[in-house]
């Protein structure tokens, strides 16, 4: 019983020492994500504008946000489409550029460097800025094109073409999964390729038959985050669009949607049910994922 008494006793000390330091981050959840959280399932089921108190309405936010509201349907519209193009475009570029990084020559580390900066200044508001001046009706690249006879109109003001300019500018922003593709592609062994070959395999069969399988939970773990990401993509529309999802609602984004709810109109309660929304709808995107993940990723185990 003694002895029993004692391990008990040694299993307390290591565990207290763990919930010691843990405190903090938990402390630190509970406030600034687990409360916020909670209130603004509250609100979603209310109507509240800064002024007063909430008062509670049920579902109706959310009933108007899919029978009433054809901004909430534009923006889901846009958002899906943003979503849809440009997660494979940059997954498929990132994967091309990590397999030509990754080569032992020369200067290798500077190119590493100079296609991953982008990433790093991509997102920014200065660049969203330049992105507009850029693709404007008198830009830099109409300016350029004129040279050879070609005339556009102005890509970030044209509801055609309007999207495709922000798609680009996320494409631009390759960097990130390019990095996480070159260190899959590192830890890949060599032997599988040298068997490979001396069974004859050309390189393209051999990308096919053993880097993409090798690389599928890298695949996998890139996709997800790019899909969450592009759902709350804010910045360039609200820096391009000069914060109206202009022209005729091509670069209405979902998040802005919710921006210019809580903060245009004042309607704290509808923003919230359309914040739910989108969790619940990225929730989906990533249930779905790892269903299919099951069936196609292949670990190494």
């Amino acid at each position: 019983m003694q002895r029993k008494g004692e391990k008990r006793a040694k299993q307390k000390a290591k565990i207290n020492p763990a919930w010691v330091f843990l405190t903090p981050w938990i402390i630190g959840i509970l406030i600034f994500s687990g409360i916020p959280l909670v209130s603004s399932l509250y609100l979603s089921f209310t109507n509240y504008s800064f002024v007063g108190l909430p008062e509670l309405t049920g579902l109706r936010n959310y009933i108007n946000l899919f029978t009433n509201d054809t901004k909430f349907l534009d923006a889901m519209r846009v958002t899906c489409l943003y979503v849809l193009i440009s997660t494979p475009i940059v997954l498929g570029f990132a994967l091309l550029l990590a397999v030509l990084l990754n080569k032992n020559m020369r200067g290798i580390g500077m190119f590493r460097a100079i296609y991953y900066l982008p990433s790093l200044i991509g997102g920014s508001v200065a660049v969203a800025i330049l992105w507009q001046y850029i693709f404007g009706e008198s830009g830099a690249f109409n300016q350029f094109m004129a040279h050879f006879g070609f005339h556009f109109p102005s890509w970030v003001g044209t509801p055609k073409y309007a999207l495709w300019s922000i798609i680009f500018l996320k494409i631009w922003q390759f960097g990130a999964p390019m990095v996480i593709f070159l260190s899959g592609i590192k830890n890949i062994p060599s032997d599988l390729y040298e068997a490979a070959s001396i069974d004859g395999a050309s390189g393209f069969r051999q990308f096919i038959s053993i880097t993409i399988p090798m690389l599928s939970p890298i695949i996998f773990f890139n996709t997800i985050m790019q899909i969450i990401q592009s759902f709350q993509a804010f910045t360039p529309s609200y820096i391009i669009s000069n914060g109206t999802g202009g022209p005729v609602n091509s670069l209405l984004f979902y998040t802005l949607y919710i921006y210019q709810s809580a903060f245009g109109n004042f309607q704290m309660g509808y923003a919230a049910a359309a914040a739910w929304i989108l969790l619940i709808l990225i929730a989906a995107c990533t249930a779905v994922g790892f269903w299919i993940a099951d069936k196609c990723v292949f670990y190494n185990e």
